[in-house]
């Protein structure tokens, strides 16, 4: 699952992985794994709490779909998300970089491959 965080310009927030990650270096709608037993829109604030320290009101649910990798199938769950009027800006725990682009700017990205298809729900 990724949450889509929009600014109050519009501009998305993208998280750059680590090198050491399954698709090094590549940049990503941040987000991660619904774990047992969990809601998606609880996994998605847990998930963005852990990963960027900050906290989202989810705006809507964005289409499911899956994604083919060499050695697995995921699941997509993305979230269209606004950071919380009291949420402290994102700062680094996981990824090794963040950066807030227009949509125009979105294709001079390496983006993770499951990514791209977020992009045409938008």
């Amino acid at each position: 699952m990724c949450a889509v965080i929009l600014d109050d310009a519009n501009r998305i927030l993208l998280a750059q992985r680590p090198a050491h990650k399954h698709l090094p270096l590549k940049w990503e709608f941040p987000g991660g794994k619904v774990e047992p037993g969990e809601e998606p829109v609880s996994a998605i604030a847990r998930e963005i709490k852990e990963e960027l320290g900050c906290d989202l009101v989810v705006l809507r649910a964005l289409p499911r779909f899956t994604h083919l990798y060499p050695r697995t199938l995921i699941e997509m769950i993305p979230f269209l998300c606004r950071l919380a009027p009291a949420s402290p800006p994102p700062h680094l725990h996981e990824h090794v970089a963040v950066a807030w682009v227009t949509r125009e700017e979105l294709q001079g990205y390496d983006l993770a491959p499951a990514d791209w298809p977020v992009l045409k729900s938008l």
